[in-house]
């Protein structure tokens, strides 16, 4: 029966040439489909051919060496993973973290008139050099050489201001900067920055109604309130339905951007299928970009946060990112040692890439993304400005109404924190501050190496505000959406 069978079997039948029963199998030897059937065949045809007459002869069943196979470790299987989701970590890596590099190009391809690159190839207005806190006899010796205020932003919550000085005609930016310093060796000069956003929405920017009103008031003050530095708010959207926003900037017009909505929306949207950080807390939104193609410098930066602490808001969320600044330094510093708490986002450049700021400036809560294996996103900037770690993919938000969008990117991590750090502070104070942090320290789950490290800084907080985006748009079970209402 078996002389038809094919040499790559190794299991012995009766009626095999000498030799070839009993021999072992050897490890790699390939088992032929057209072997198999005939075994089988074989097998047939001695069941049930000599069954009536005589029992099956004992058939010794090959003896097989013991293959040790690898053990499966966690390396092994985030090699599975990263195998299988490989495709977006490396569409994320290199979609986001070239992404603000994509955007500065475009920047200076359509707005040529009116930006330029610093010397490290960051964005900055052309002709523009910010002041911050200049004195008169400076401004007075700025005018002598040629300069002109183009304006000035009084920061009362910060007791300084900011003056941006436009140079001489025919005075390229550097020389005026050069100029200027060598004027004032004591003063504190910079070119006048553009700050983006850290995450990707995909959506374009979209005026809102001018006449637009905020969704209904409530009666009472809400306990928590939170700061946000970004694109205007869409307030109309369902998620901010009972909330009180109070906005700023762009002559008090309504100018509703994806990325401002989607962050605020983090912060404080609610509805049955969606909650922010701290959903019952009052926002007080100043929008840097008014949508303006070359908006996000460094002057409207600095003068939303000046306002934001005059309004005594405790913590202040900029999920922007640029380089330094010794203007936003200055705000940042000052805004800091009065008790508030700057929560920014670390940005998206890649972990090998420089800091970006305000994130890398002493005593700021640079927040980091993860995804939903609480691995941190490909993308994000690593270093010692890392102080938390928070969901920034595989996540919904609010984008302009009425939709919702998944987002990505470390963005979209720093307002969590942001929600959460609020929830600890009702007005600002350097000891309720530290002690805030300290807290949420405390409840932060140890990823990565063992205790503070570069990449997840303390460790993971608000791993719960995670929205999947099939639950915004679809909708969780019934049971999970009691409760959900703004209260």
């Amino acid at each position: 029966m078996c002389n038809g069978c094919e040499k790559g079997m190794r299991v012995a039948c009766a009626g095999a040439p000498p030799g070839r029963a009993g021999r072992q199998w050897r490890v790699g030897t390939v088992i032929r489909p057209r072997a198999v059937l005939c075994a089988i065949a074989a097998v047939a045809a001695l069941g049930f051919g000599q069954a009536a007459s005589a029992q099956l002869p004992a058939v010794q069943l090959p003896n097989l060496p013991r293959v040790d196979l690898p053990a499966v470790t966690q390396t092994a299987t985030d090699t599975v993973t990263g195998t299988v989701n490989g495709v977006t970590d490396r569409l994320g890596v290199e979609r986001l973290a070239d992404l603000r590099q994509l955007r500065i190009r475009e920047l200076l391809r359509t707005q040529r008139a009116n930006v330029e690159r610093d010397p490290a190839g960051a964005p900055i207005l052309r002709a523009e050099i910010v002041a911050f806190s200049p004195t008169a006899a400076a401004l007075d010796n700025a005018r002598a050489a040629g300069f002109t205020v183009a304006r000035e932003r009084v920061l009362e919550g910060l007791d300084a201001r900011v003056v941006v000085l436009r140079a001489p005609e025919n005075m390229s930016t550097r020389r005026a900067l050069s100029r200027l310093r060598a004027i004032d060796p004591n003063g504190a000069y910079d070119f006048n920055h553009i700050y983006l956003d850290s995450g990707d929405v995909e959506a374009e920017v979209s005026p809102a109604n001018a006449e637009q009103t905020d969704r209904s008031t409530p009666t009472e003050t809400a306990a928590t309130r939170i700061g946000l530095v970004d694109g205007g708010v869409d307030a109309t959207h369902p998620v901010f339905e009972g909330a009180l926003i109070h906005r700023h900037g762009c002559a008090d017009k309504a100018i509703a951007s994806a990325h401002g909505t989607a962050v605020a929306s983090l912060l404080i949207g609610r509805s049955e299928r969606f909650h922010g950080a701290a959903p019952d807390a009052e926002l007080y939104a100043a929008d840097v970009y008014c949508g303006l193609a070359d908006g996000g410098a460094v002057d409207a930066v600095v003068e939303a946060i000046s306002w934001i602490a005059r309004e005594r808001v405790p913590v202040i969320n900029v999920s922007l990112v640029g380089p330094r600044n010794v203007a936003l330094e200055g705000a940042v510093r000052a805004v800091i040692a009065r008790g508030f708490i700057i929560v920014a986002a670390v940005g998206n450049d890649g972990p090998a890439s420089p800091p970006l700021y305000p994130a890398a400036y002493p005593g700021v809560v640079g927040v980091t993304g993860v995804d939903a294996r609480q691995k941190a996103l490909v993308e994000a900037c690593r270093g010692p400005q890392v102080t938390f770690a928070a969901p920034g993919a595989d996540m919904a938000a609010a984008l302009l109404a009425p939709s919702f969008a998944a987002v990505r990117g470390t963005s979209f991590a720093a307002p969590i924190v942001a929600g959460l750090l609020a929830a600890r502070m009702r007005e600002p104070d350097a000891r309720a501050a530290r002690q805030a942090v300290a807290e949420l320290v405390s409840q932060a789950v140890d990823l990565g190496a063992k205790g503070v490290d570069e990449t997840y800084g303390n460790g993971l907080v608000g791993g719960a505000i995670r929205t999947e985006p099939v639950v915004a748009l679809v909708g969780p079970p019934a049971a999970t959406v009691a409760g959900s209402a703004r209260r």
